[in-house]
């Protein structure tokens, strides 16, 4: 059975990077020659940017969501394929898919054929210090994100923006796109000011979710209900627009609804009559799928 995200991804992360990235490019360098993940919120000494560890942990988590669906896609006799590129729905080779779930092992697909598409938003998420001892080096944990300066992963704004502005570009570049399912998936909570942005955004159909892998981001914490208890590790927001894994086999559950029905979205500004002349069109046929094609295609014409 496959493994959510904790601390030992982390350190797996370190140490396999470490074979060909030097501490620098992995950990900040303080003024007393300390490597850390982040800076601790108690430094007070010089700063300096660190860009190199972006590109090696986005890949890292791309592979490992790739790996993380990859049992789920061979059930329903498909593929978890990384990099996924489609033209036609705002998926240019420049800007692919991070993870989709498709019916080829390709990763030129055809809109038809991409029945998943996964924008990976993960992260560093616990700060680490890189130690020597007794000649052998190791990641030791100097506890959660509370207690450093960064934000990673969904806490940040920047990353939110993104996920939602690539979102809705693949959503409005084609009616192909409409069918398709939209997930965000991170290894953090999200910050409380986006609770109800969320919400709103699975309502409208624009995304599915905001997914994390990370049962506990926080060290210590427990499993939590909805929105109310221990804001920083909110277990789900009231729309559902947020939720978090504490489980595998939780994460296969919900990946099996998504596959259960199929969606439709749409988008657009009609006249309240010109929508019940559509309305009564498409009550004219026999079952609600029926109802639903035929409004749709009306909405888009």
């Amino acid at each position: 059975m496959k493994e959510l995200w904790g601390r030992e991804q982390e350190v797996k992360f370190f140490t396999e990077a470490r074979r060909f990235a030097a501490p620098e490019q992995l950990f900040y360098l303080s003024d007393d020659d300390r490597y850390y993940a982040y800076w601790p919120k108690s430094y007070k000494g010089s700063k300096s940017t660190l860009q190199a560890r972006n590109t090696l942990i986005g890949k890292y988590t791309e592979k490992w969501s790739a790996d993380l669906l990859s049992e789920f896609a061979q059930s329903k006799g498909y593929y978890a394929v990384q990099g996924v590129v489609c033209d036609e729905i705002g998926l240019p080779r420049i800007s692919s898919a991070d993870v989709a779930i498709c019916k080829t092992k390709n990763i030129s697909q055809r809109a038809e054929d991409i029945l998943l598409i996964i924008e990976v938003k993960m992260s560093v998420v616990w700060n680490w210090e890189l130690k020597y001892e007794g000649g052998k080096e190791e990641p030791v944990c100097l506890g959660d994100y509370t207690m450093h300066q960064g934000n990673p992963g969904l806490l940040r704004s920047d990353t939110m923006l993104k996920a939602i502005g690539k979102s809705i570009n693949v959503r409005v570049s084609s009616p192909k796109a409409s069918k398709i399912p939209i997930i965000v998936l991170g290894n953090t909570p999200i910050t409380p000011n986006y609770y109800e942005k969320v919400d709103h955004l699975k309502r409208s159909g624009i995304i599915q979710g905001f997914w994390s892998a990370n049962p506990k981001p926080l060290d210590g914490s427990a499993t939590l209900g909805l929105l109310g208890n221990e804001r920083e590790s909110v277990k789900a927001t009231q729309g559902l627009g947020f939720y978090r894994f504490d489980t595998y086999r939780e994460l296969l559950g919900k990946l099996g609804e998504l596959f259960s029905e199929e969606r439709g979205f749409f988008s657009g500004m009609r006249t309240k009559g010109k929508l019940g002349e559509f309305i009564e069109i498409a009550d004219r046929e026999t079952t609600y799928e029926k109802k639903a094609e035929r409004f749709l295609a009306l909405i888009r014409e």
